[in-house]
């Protein structure tokens, strides 16, 4: 008998990934001005960077992670880099120190030796995920 459509989305790793995306994003929300967003202090820790680092990688300057947390540049920034570290977790196995290790650090060749970070701020989060299904699919690069 075929498994009925809840017990199908359960299995599958896409609806992993947002169960994972959704996981890490409640531990950054707030309400702020009455609006429910993703906090850049708590990312900016978990991540551990600094607010240049994530200023720039969110395109954005300094005092607006500060002064201008909701801003829409921020809350994609932030929404892109958890939906590539919840494949990247996927993919470790969920080991979430692991994906942030490997986020941050590890270049990787078929993606131009670009870190993860660095492909996720220049708009190329869909390429670390089309790696990252790759990998899970078999291919090692």
């Amino acid at each position: 008998m075929d498994q009925a459509p809840t017990q199908r989305l359960l299995h599958d790793p896409a609806s992993q990934r947002t169960a994972d995306h959704r996981r890490l994003a409640q531990q950054l929300c707030d309400v702020v001005d009455g609006r429910q967003i993703l906090l850049p202090a708590k990312f900016i820790e978990i991540m551990g960077l600094d607010i240049a680092s994530f200023a720039s990688n969110a395109h954005v300057h300094r005092s607006t992670v500060i002064r201008a947390p909701a801003a829409e540049s921020i809350q994609s920034h932030i929404r892109t880099s958890l939906r590539v570290l919840a494949a990247a977790r996927e993919t470790s196995g969920g080991d979430l120190e692991a994906s942030i290790l490997w986020y941050r650090n590890e270049p990787r060749a078929p993606l131009a030796y670009k870190t993860a970070e660095t492909l996720v701020a220049e708009g190329r989060a869909d390429a670390v995920i089309d790696l990252l299904e790759s990998y899970q699919a078999g291919f090692v690069g």
